[in-house]
């Protein structure tokens, strides 16, 4: 932004030697900038929305699979041990997309092992619960597990799901256009004043990166990995099933 800032200046002064008149693009420059803080404030409002549905989501599962987890018992009591041995391993591969989703690689590995185990549950479950002389387990464990799988799926969903590429191009072509614009205007003066432009490039140049950071809540100074601790506090209460 601030060598932008100065080719725009650079640019202006060599306009004003050719046409000698001072030109104006103050209603243009309005306008530009109008439309960046439209951009940031929109951009901003999304990326913090999906923080907190992304936190809440988290909160969500792990309440799903505790809930789950504790219907269990209305399973025949062979039956059970093995189910919550999946369960284990279940509630390990979340733990393991939440930690590396910036890895793509590990990322991809825990999610297809999830969608396996998923799979594995739901059929032993099914098979249980015809078992089951009582209809409590499939009225109350089957459903339970339904909900379960479609948090995860929801959950895994939304953790990939990002501001798309182009606004993002734009958020950040947005300030530098306006920089530009910025140097031209400044060309009539006689004096480059540089404090005002570099004031302008950082603030403007955070606000960008906090509506990025925002968007990638793993990766970046804004974390959400303390919800992590439900996941967490979950595992540790299922034991090792030894």
């Amino acid at each position: 932004m601030l060598c932008l800032t100065a080719a725009g200046r650079r640019i202006g002064r060599i306009r004003l030697k050719r046409n000698r008149e001072d030109e104006s693009f103050a209603v243009l420059e309005g306008g530009v900038f109008g439309l960046m803080g439209l951009l940031i404030a929109l951009t901003f409002s999304i990326s913090a929305s999906r923080l907190e549905a992304r936190r809440q989501m988290v909160v969500d599962e792990a309440n799903a699979i505790g809930t789950a987890w504790l219907r269990i018992a209305l399973l025949p009591e062979t039956r059970q041990g093995p189910m919550r041995q999946h369960f284990r391993r279940y509630v390990d591969t979340r733990l393991a997309f939440h930690r590396d989703v910036a890895n793509l690689a590990a990322a991809t590995d825990a999610l297809l092992l999830t969608n396996i185990i998923q799979s594995e549950i739901w059929s032993q479950a099914v098979g249980d619960c015809a078992e089951t002389p009582s209809v409590s387990a499939t009225l109350l464990f089957l459903p339970a597990l339904n909900s379960m799988i479609d948090l995860t799926t929801s959950g895994t969903m939304m953790a990939k799901n990002h501001l798309p590429w182009l606004i993002r191009a734009v958020l950040v072509l947005a300030p530098l256009l306006c920089a530009f614009m910025a140097g031209i205007e400044s060309a009539p003066r006689a004096q480059r004043v540089w404090m005002p432009a570099i004031l302008f490039s950082l603030m403007l140049s955070l606000t960008v990166y906090v509506v990025l950071d925002l968007d990638y809540p793993r990766v970046g100074l804004i974390r959400i990995n303390t919800v992590d601790e439900a996941l967490s506090e979950l595992r540790a209460s299922m034991g090792n099933g030894e």
